[in-house]
């Protein structure tokens, strides 16, 4: 609901081409924080308690109808412009409209803004005489290239103006529109409808419901933000740009809420990264989607999650990766090149160095020994390895899935495990010791002998 109690719909435009991309992905489907930008937008509007969304698309653009769902999709038949964009939603809209549900319009290629700032351009609707449009409005130094938003005297919004159109005067205007609108449903559906596209483009846009709204005495006001919340992305470098935005707040939050980042413009986090207190991050980190650190573990230099939580007091890396629905219990060490891929790890177990573990079990204080790999896969199917508690492997072993080592059991070094092991048993398959004395140099010497010329 809007601070004025009525309800909310929310149309999202996502319709554009996005040709500058260069890409088969449709535009707003290219991530941000390891989420697609248009599910961003998606999670602040729904973070406004909406009656409905709907998201504007172009024919063709089942992939982002499948991404943004449940909420349902309208489709522009042609790219006429913003105003014919919006009024795609309409049919949809009809049950909120006729609710007198108040629309905010957003974009799918914008995923940058907040809810906070929504939220004052819906607060700006409440009272007793309220605008019936709002504006986004931002405050740029240097406003070149920009439609400038022109004021009356008593700050209601008169116009807006195109800079190829504006006046010398009204050039010097740093106050430019960006890019979203809130208001009264109906009429601005109405307004839409009255667009006509007498321009350069021959397009239909909204900033012409600023003139027929106040032809109709229906005042727009200004809302303001800062220009990051409404940058746009329409290429690979705003793509960055956009990027690059989004994990400073990831990073001010996470060091807001007790971490330590020792270099925080070299990690990179995603959109849903949890870090608990007194957690410390060490230069080159990369945190893929769904990773939860618990307090005061450790995550040493160079290492990459993904899909993963990561236990209090446990220490991963440097060099480590661990994905693929990994759980490391409670002082768990991973170490230095450990790959670890869908393994459960006990409290306080062990890999400290030089391991692949995948698709395992290891127990409570099991020791995997440097080199010691879990053979997983079979080239058809893959299986799992139990490794139990206390366990310890050797160095350079080799467990064939599917097997067991028992509680307590250890794996001479070297060995190849094709069988479960019993607890407290010691397995090994070494080949017997064979010391052949007084051979070397005569082994030397015929390899010289025999050396190609």
């Amino acid at each position: 609901m809007t601070a004025g109690k009525r309800p909310l719909a929310v149309v999202v435009l996502a319709a554009g081409a996005g040709t500058r991309m260069k890409s088969a992905l449709p535009k707003v489907l290219h991530p941000v924080a390891g989420r697609p930008m248009i599910n961003h937008v998606l999670a602040v509007a729904e973070s406004l308690g909406p009656a409905k969304i709907v998201t504007v698309v172009a024919p063709g653009m089942e992939a982002v109808a499948a991404a943004v769902a449940p909420h349902p999709v309208a489709v522009q038949s042609q790219p006429l412009g913003t105003a014919h964009a919006v009024l795609a939603a309409r049919e949809a809209l009809a049950p909120e409209l006729a609710a007198g549900a108040d629309v905010l319009v957003l974009y799918g290629d914008g995923p940058l803004i907040t809810p906070e700032t929504l939220s004052r351009m819906l607060e700006a609707r409440a009272g007793e005489a309220p605008p019936a449009l709002v504006w986004l409005g931002v405050q740029l130094s240097d406003p070149t290239g920009y439609g400038r938003l022109i004021l009356d005297k008593d700050g209601a919004l008169a116009r807006i103006v195109e800079e190829r159109d504006a006046t010398e005067k009204e050039r010097a205007v740093d106050l430019i529109w960006g890019g979203l609108l809130a208001g009264e449903g109906k009429l601005l559906f109405k307004l839409a409808a009255a667009v006509d596209n007498k321009n350069a483009k021959g397009e239909y846009y909204l900033t012409s419901l600023v003139r027929l709204g106040n032809a109709a005495l229906a005042r727009s006001a200004v809302v303001e933000c800062g220009f990051e919340e409404v940058l746009g992305v329409n290429s690979r470098s705003e793509l960055a740009e956009a990027e690059a935005h989004l994990q400073q707040r990831l990073r001010r939050r996470a060091m807001a809420d007790g971490a330590s980042l020792i270099a925080p413009e070299t990690v990179t986090l995603s959109w849903d990264t949890v870090i608990g207190r007194d957690v410390t991050i060490e230069p080159y980190v990369i945190f893929g989607p769904g990773v939860e650190v618990e307090e005061g573990a450790v995550i040493h230099g160079f290492s990459h999650l993904a899909d993963v939580r990561i236990g209090r007091e446990a220490t991963v890396g440097p060099f480590a990766r661990v994905r693929g629905g990994a759980s490391l219990g409670e002082g768990v060490r991973v170490g230095n090149f450990v790959e670890l891929k869908a393994v459960q790890m006990g409290d306080g177990a062990k890999a400290a160095h030089l391991a692949y573990l995948g698709d395992a079990t290891v127990g409570a204080e099991a020791n995997i020994g440097a080199g010691t790999i879990t053979a997983n896969y079979n080239g058809v199917y893959k299986s799992r390895t139990e490794i139990a508690a206390g366990a310890s492997t050797g160095s350079n072993s080799v467990l064939i899935a599917p097997m067991t080592l028992g509680e307590g059991a250890i794996v001479g070094a070297g060995s190849v495990m094709s069988t479960d092991v019993p607890a407290d048993a010691i397995a090994t398959t070494r080949a017997p010791l064979d010391i052949r004395t007084d051979k070397a140099a005569r082994y030397r010497a015929r390899l010289k002998e025999t050396k190609p010329s």
